[in-house]
């Protein structure tokens, strides 16, 4: 059994070594634990700190791409090397590596696809308000898309079977955490969390640059995540208001009607209740179109999952 613990990084020169100074070269269950570092088009000389302390592979791509596409470029890499399993942890020195052996372990029992380190967010001092309602707010979305349980759906310190690295897919390259969290329930992984504990910062959050950014993004992200694994259900809220307000206006057109008379007004609200009422129906079939789109997509990962299956042999 192989072990890869991949660091995804971008200009993390300074605070790289310590990460790496901290992991652990022998981990239960395995016969060979081995270093990943994704330098995501650094310019400060990540590579070279990562080879200086002990990293035992670098995998360079040749301009910055984001976190999501360096954690998936990653994830490939490890398969390639013949990982068993998989653990993603950032380069910022954030989380505590003491975790990995927790992590991995319902993976090597093979009880769990996925295991994501789930941290004491109440207890983090330097997270904002904002941002502990935007954790228990993406944990709420993941549990209503997908069914995945997990307190701490924005955790990026994970563990991964390589039956879950060979199925997931990232589209975004703002954040890969609440999606792979939503493919994996679709696809049917089984995910579990375990408590880890973090490290003080040690630089300012580079995914959280402003409240206002990390809001619109993370919003952004779970409605997009809501529309691709959940798109007849995501129509149907709209369609159903619809539907309510053009029959509750057509309703009031009526009664007003018949109260004078049969005598014509208030013929503003007929109009408006019709719109309502077929956008409503607009909106149903779309979302009826969305959903035969998404067995399509699933059938096409299944392809794919059965392609990386021969392709990413070590």
């Amino acid at each position: 059994m192989k072990l890869v613990v991949q660091l995804p990084c971008f200009n993390e020169a300074g605070q790289l070594g310590r990460t790496l100074a901290g992991l652990p070269r022998q981990v239960a269950g395995f016969d060979a634990v081995e270093w990943l570092v994704v330098d995501d088009g650094s310019t400060d000389g990540t590579a070279e700190v990562a080879r200086a302390a002990g990293a035992d592979h670098v995998l360079r791509l040749p301009h910055n791409r984001g976190l999501a596409r360096a954690f998936a470029a990653g994830l490939e890499a490890a398969c390639r090397l013949g990982a068993d399993v998989v653990v993603n942890l950032d380069g910022d020195d954030q989380y505590r590596s003491e975790g990995i052996a927790a992590l991995c372990a319902p993976v090597v029992a093979g009880v769990a696809d996925i295991v994501v380190g789930c941290r004491p967010i109440e207890r983090i001092p330097h997270f904002s308000p904002t941002k502990k309602l935007l954790q228990r707010l993406g944990s709420a979305v993941v549990r209503l898309v997908s069914g995945v349980d997990v307190a701490d759906a924005t955790s990026g310190f994970r563990a991964y079977s390589r039956r879950a690295a060979i199925a997931l897919n990232v589209h975004s390259r703002y954040t890969y955490t609440l999606e792979t969290l939503v493919q994996a329930g679709q696809a049917g992984l089984s995910v579990r969390g375990v408590p880890v504990e973090v490290n003080p910062p040690t630089r300012p959050s580079r995914l959280m640059r402003s409240t206002g950014e990390y809001v619109r993004r993370s919003l952004l992200t779970m409605g997009r995540s809501f529309v691709i694994y959940r798109p007849l259900r995501f129509f149907l809220v709209p369609a159903v208001l619809g539907w309510l307000a053009g029959f509750a206006l057509g309703l009031r057109f009526l009664v007003r009607w018949l109260s004078a008379g049969g005598e014509a007004g208030n013929v503003q609200s007929l109009v408006l209740a019709a719109i309502l009422v077929i956008l409503g129906s607009v909106c149903v079939a779309i979302g009826l179109v969305a959903d035969l789109l998404s067995v399509n997509r699933r059938l096409l990962e299944d392809l794919q999952a059965a392609q990386r299956r021969r392709d990413w042999q070590p």
